[in-house]
């Protein structure tokens, strides 16, 4: 899928690229163009990638990417038609090398052409409240209505029978049809990406998207970071309750209900059918299966299986849970 967000500068000469990071390996003869970073699962041919944990061995064994930026010790993992470029921090590395294609990902800058609706062809097709700002290539299906003060920015797309509400931003977002966004809310942003690098931070930019699903339901106040390089995703039928925060990369199946102030960190799956209960915080990078129950004010710091319910800080088994603290 070609990002519609954010431009790619390349193709760069793999010498461009290493001028970037420091290499251990400059024995190795590197040779050819790039014309893209992407993850271990979308890159293709001509692409570099990166991989900086044992968690990611099984992706990395199927990586089409021509490059990799990996470490000493994990450079062995990858397969034989995978170049690696090994480094010390790979995230660093990988943070310099992705603004190189994608420099306007840094910072979020504001969509300075963006126009009142009343002044666009939409007038005429969707309900609308006051002040509605509509960036430039934006998409709204039929039957949708927007709230006072919210600003769709550029190339955003927007299904049928959609509901914004007021004093919402969105942007780099995909929005299947029969969504509701209810007011304050900001979709699409970057998300939290800082690497500490001596004595200052790098900012990791993000070039992926969200989208949201059919028939799903976003709360007022809930913020919803777009991916690092894969794309953020709400799957069909999920309800997001109120002020809850969901960071980059995380992927959310169909069914799911999530309750108020919830907090899920960056690069999470979660199932099918789950339900977290309020206040409930979910760690990053991990697995949350099919069928799951995590009780309100839960601390989830290890992957859950299937048709698991779990309770408490650090969540354990509910059974386990209540005995420990009749």
């Amino acid at each position: 899928m070609i990002n519609p967000f954010f431009n790619n500068h390349g193709p760069f000469q793999i010498d461009k690229i290493l001028e970037l990071v420091d290499i251990n390996n400059k024995d190795l003869n590197y040779k050819g163009h790039i014309k893209d970073i992407r993850d271990l699962v979308t890159a293709d041919a001509n692409c570099i990638t990166f991989f900086h944990s044992k968690k990611y061995k099984e992706l990395v064994k199927h990586t089409k990417a021509s490059f990799c930026i990996t470490t000493k010790s994990l450079e062995n993992d990858l397969p034989k038609t995978c170049m690696p470029i090994s480094v010390e921090n790979v995230l660093i590395a990988t943070a310099k090398v992705t603004e190189k294609f994608y420099p306007e990902a840094v910072i979020d800058n504001f969509d300075n052409n963006t126009q009142y609706i009343d002044k666009t062809n939409f007038k005429e097709i969707v309900s609308y409240g006051k002040n509605v700002l509509i960036g430039s290539n934006v998409k709204i299906g039929k039957n949708c209505n927007i709230g006072n003060n919210s600003i769709i920015e550029k190339n955003v797309q927007i299904g049928d029978n959609c509901y914004i509400g007021s004093n919402s931003i969105i942007r780099n977002s995909l929005i299947k049809n029969n969504v509701s966004i209810l007011d304050n809310c900001v979709i699409g942003k970057k998300g939290f990406g800082f690497f500490p690098d001596k004595f200052s931070n790098i900012k990791y930019p993000h070039i992926g998207l969200v989208i949201i699903e059919e028939n799903s339901e976003i709360g007022c106040g809930a913020t919803i970071d777009r991916g690092s390089m894969s794309n953020t995703v709400i799957g069909k039928n999920t309800y997001i309750d109120n002020q809850i925060h969901i960071a980059h990369n995380v992927k959310i199946g169909n069914n799911s209900i999530i309750a108020g102030q919830v907090g899920i960190a960056g690069s999470t799956t979660i199932g099918n059918n789950v339900k977290i209960g309020g206040q409930a915080g979910i760690s990053g990078h991990l697995k949350i299966g099919n069928n799951v129950e995590i009780a309100g004010g839960s601390g989830v710091i290890k992957n859950i299986p299937d048709n698991s319910k779990v309770m408490g800080y650090p969540a354990k088994n509910i059974r386990e849970f209540l005995r420990e603290n009749k």
